[in-house]
């Protein structure tokens, strides 16, 4: 529908991606509305109303480049907040923001549904309290940080430590025994990891069942700090309509809190801790609030956040980590050690790692795998100075199971097949907590270390070990 010249509303400033925007008196919209600003043939600008200056002036940001838009340009308020195409429909398609095509495939049904990007949460009492272990296949994963069906799981990590890999192996995990629905959210994704993800699906068969949303690293602050919402709206319409299980993977998390540190500064508003926005745990907290249960069905986050220079007392960090079931650390230390998934068995936990959830063995082992691996790294400092040698028996052996159990913790992944020439191990809950209890007992004293790196179960890493005896005898 194209805007008319009596509704009278007229782009009076533009600075970047923030418009200021004139309207008849009575007609400024709420604060989250969206406007269609005409753009001449191509298609109209669309934006949303971040502030009120005055009685007749509204501030907008942008949702796509503003380049080649003028002052005096019509504007048309739409009445409420952007919404997108959800359904059938957008299963296997590549989305936008606002719900346009970025695929090759052709145009959606005329008749598709449409929902907003802001809803409100489900309210408390309707959201469904019992939550199911979401079995992922990767042992240091499932033993001592368990995901949520319902919940939500963050990926901490900085830069080049294994963040996004993890989560396209949990994508490549839940495939083979996931039957719902998944939504990718890509905020400030390079153009190639979407094309890598697109291929990637297209190839496994599962793209029938996945809709990815995307918004760009090259595109406005205010398209990367909404494309959340956008995922949440489909995600929230296959929960709520259809009843259907949904599984909602976002990479990154921290671009949506840098998107909107972003459209802040561009605001005008003063910043607040580290130069963050002001408003950050309300913007978080918007986001993370939606991700829930309601009735039978349920949304179930795994999100990958980025720790900007390794430092997870930073306030983005912390505010992501206070809404979250289940964290999963990556240590910078491991991965330079070769240990991948360099997920940190200290420092990683979960709400669910509970005897009434996992049952008293399940925790048992995992409290033990991990006081061994904590009673090494106090003892690194001293192994450093003066050698294994001087340590007692008991803490040498103490060190022994350590290192035994970090590397048994490590394995190959399925999408990285290609570059490391090993093929992927998905490993049952009953075999990593039987590999650990081996290892724990002293099964494997006597072993070589590197029998255990890199293996799926443990029998797995005696078979290979005794190739390697038999290789030495030879």
């Amino acid at each position: 529908m194209e805007p008319t010249a009596k509704d009278g509303a007229r782009v009076v400033a533009i600075r970047g991606a923030v418009l200021d925007i004139l309207f008849p008196a009575g007609t400024l919209p709420a604060i989250t509305d969206a406007v269609e600003i005409a753009a001449g043939d191509g298609p109209p600008f669309v934006a949303e109303v971040q502030a009120h200056l005055d009685s007749c002036t509204a501030r907008a940001i942008a949702l796509r480049p503003t380049t080649g838009l003028r002052r005096g340009a019509l504007v048309r308020a739409l009445g409420g907040a952007v919404s997108v195409p959800v359904g059938d429909a957008v299963l296997g398609r590549l989305l936008d923001i606002t719900g346009s095509i970025g695929d090759r495939g052709g145009p959606l049904p005329a008749d598709t549904p449409r929902r907003p990007i802001h809803n409100a949460p489900p309210p408390l009492v309707a959201q469904s309290g019992h939550h199911d272990i979401f079995r992922t296949g990767i042992k240091v994963v499932d033993l001592l940080a368990p995901l949520s069906q319902g919940g939500k799981a963050a990926m901490f990590g900085g830069a080049g430590v294994g963040k996004t890999v993890l989560v396209m192996e949990l994508i490549h995990a839940m495939v083979a025994r996931y039957e719902g629905i998944s939504v990718f959210c890509g905020v400030g994704e390079r153009s190639r990891e979407g094309h890598e993800m697109l291929s990637d699906m297209t190839a496994a068969g599962v793209l029938g069942r996945t809709v990815l949303v995307y918004g760009q690293m090259n595109e406005p602050p205010g398209a990367r700090w909404r494309v959340p919402m956008s995922a949440l709206a489909i995600a929230e319409h296959f929960r709520d309509e259809q009843h259907r299980n949904v599984l909602l993977l976002m990479d990154n998390v921290f671009r949506f809190v840098q998107a909107g540190s972003e459209v802040s500064g561009l605001l005008g508003r003063m910043a607040s801790r580290v130069g963050y926005q002001p408003t950050l745990a309300t913007e978080v907290a918007e986001l993370q609030e939606r991700i829930a249960g309601r009735g039978s069905a349920a949304i179930t986050a795994i999100e990958a956040v980025y720790v900007p220079a390794d430092d997870f007392t930073d306030p983005a960090v912390t505010t992501i980590a206070s809404h979250v079931d289940s964290t999963v650390v990556l240590s910078r230390a491991m991965a330079a050690d070769g240990m991948y998934p360099a997920v940190d068995p200290i420092a990683s936990t979960s709400i669910l790692l509970d005897p009434l959830a996992l049952g008293e063995e399940h925790v048992g082992i995992a409290n033990q795998v991990r006081r061994t691996i904590e009673h090494y790294r106090e003892l690194q400092d001293v192994i450093s100075l003066l050698g294994v040698e001087e340590l007692g028996r008991e803490q040498r052996q103490a060190v022994e199971r350590a290192r035994r159990l970090e590397r048994f913790l490590t394995q190959p992944f399925a999408v990285t097949e290609a570059f490391t020439g090993i093929e992927g191990r998905s490993v049952a809950i009953a075999d990593t907590l039987a590999g650990c209890r081996a290892i724990l007992a002293g099964e494997a004293d006597d072993w070589d270390e590197g029998s255990l790196y890199m293996v799926g179960t443990f029998e797995e890493a005696r078979a290979k070990e005794e190739a390697a005896r038999k290789g030495q005898a030879a």
